[in-house]
């Protein structure tokens, strides 16, 4: 992808809800750290003013644009001017703001056309095609994210409970869960008081993967569940993208869960298949905060770029 010329000092911010990756770049100089993620039951926006005010204080920066990719970011909330008058004392003079699925698919993708799986904590899936671009789930914890390190966390520790109960199929689910949350009895208690419960649960995903990989019957099938309903909303986002039968397409995905694992990426191709995309798993173009980077280079007659807000001053 063409990328425009920098006004300045730029950091780029990836706001996920297992973490928080922060990029400054400005001649030569590069720097990048990772802070907790953000917290989706609140306001974000705010979250992200604090982390790059904390940031900037930190090393001693002056700012001059400021992009960020975020998860639980509502149309509603994507307000570029708020957020560029809460940081003008850095010296941000351009903002631009998007939902981490339109800097996931930069990414992944690039400018060109495709679809993306952003899986992590949650997961949302955006098509880009000559015709348009369309994004599908990324609802959060309580509606959606149907195939994410969430997803099969919460299965996996649904699975556990069900086996301790006697309702279930033996699984090593259930050990390995007391290992990482301690006795199943009280665990229900235990998380619905942690405020990093979403992400609490979403790290026993490894768990799942890993349980799978081994052989356990009862994480496999979560897996194979996952990756069935990744591929469906891959199918769904590029029917109302416009994407026409039998037209070649990039597909990828973005993530650590899918980086990580060649088992997840194998049951992902094969549900891909299921749904005739039988093209495999093209590799990303590069990591998520290259994607966040590129928000401000978008051109305006792009798919995407009414679903990035921008300000400047």
């Amino acid at each position: 992808m063409k990328t425009g010329t920098s006004k300045g000092p730029r950091l780029s911010i990836d706001g996920g809800q297992s973490g928080v990756r922060l990029r400054f770049a400005h001649a030569g100089q590069h720097l990048e750290v990772e802070t907790p993620g953000v917290l989706t039951d609140r306001p974000v926006l705010g979250q992200i003013s604090e982390v790059a005010h904390a940031f900037a204080r930190e090393h001693a920066l002056e700012i001059a644009e400021l992009a960020v990719g975020l998860s639980g970011l509502t149309p509603s909330a994507a307000q570029p001017i708020p957020l560029l008058e809460s940081v003008a004392d850095l010296g941000v003079r351009r903002v631009a703001i998007a939902h981490d699925s339109v800097s996931g698919y930069l990414a992944a993708n690039g400018d060109e056309p495709g679809v993306v799986l952003a899986i992590g904590t949650g997961v949302v899936t955006l098509a880009v095609t000559a015709r348009g671009a369309a994004k599908v789930d990324g609802w959060g914890s309580l509606l959606g994210d149907a195939g994410s390190g969430y997803w099969i966390g919460r299965a996996g520790l649904d699975a556990a409970l069900r086996s301790y109960d006697g309702r279930g199929d033996a699984t090593v689910l259930a050990a390995l869960a007391v290992e990482a949350f301690g006795p199943l009895d009280d665990l229900y208690m235990r998380l619905q008081g942690d405020d990093r419960r979403v992400s609490r649960i979403a790290s026993f995903a490894r768990a799942v993967v890993e349980s799978a990989e081994s052989g356990d019957p009862v994480a496999a099938e979560i897996v194979t569940a996952a990756a069935r309903e990744l591929a469906h909303s891959a199918a769904a986002a590029l029917e109302r993208a416009g994407h026409a039968n039998g037209e070649a397409i990039r597909v990828s995905a973005v993530g650590g869960i899918v980086r990580g694992s060649a088992y997840v990426r194998g049951a992902l191709v094969a549900a891909l298949a299921e749904r005739g995309r039988g093209e495999g798993l093209a590799a990303p173009l590069g990591a998520p905060i290259d994607g966040v980077a590129r928000l401000l280079d978008v051109p305006a007659g792009h798919p995407l770029a009414s679903m990035i807000s921008v300000a400047a001053r």
